[in-house]
């Protein structure tokens, strides 16, 4: 499988809630047109209504991890569906998910976490970038 799309499904929905959005999402619905006209109208809805589902389970909390996993496998799968009509496609999603990550301020692309850690003897670290539940 293609590097691109073992992780073309994180990046769009990674994507979902971040400033470069619209240019992902704009991205993604017009290598739809290309590839399958007639599914292009539809595939942004579906766009739209993931990043609100996700948008939402954030809002809640735990479930926003949960929800971002489900979304980026189905798609991940959609994305492959797609492409595998057309391999030289790859090279423009990749090209389309790119620039929207380079739209994005550097520490939005970043992640905007730094974590950086020394322990000495029996110390423990616990780090996390977003949510973390610790039991003992």
């Amino acid at each position: 499988m293609d590097p691109v799309l073992g992780s073309a499904g994180t990046a769009l929905v990674g994507l979902m809630v971040t400033e470069a959005w619209t240019q992902a999402r704009d991205g993604v619905v017009a290598l739809w047109r290309r590839l399958r006209p007639a599914d292009a109208d539809a595939v942004g809805r579906d766009l739209d209504e993931a990043r609100t589902e996700l948008v939402e389970a954030r809002d809640e909390g735990e479930a926003g991890a949960d929800t971002e996993r489900e979304l980026a496998g189905e798609w991940q799968r959609r994305l492959l569906r797609v492409l595998r009509d057309d391999p030289s496609a790859v090279d423009e999603l990749q090209r389309i998910l790119d620039a929207a990550r380079g739209a994005l301020p550097p520490e939005s692309a970043a992640g905007g976490v730094q974590l950086q850690a020394h322990a000495t003897g029996n110390a423990r670290i616990y780090q996390a970038g977003r949510d973390m539940r610790v039991q003992g």
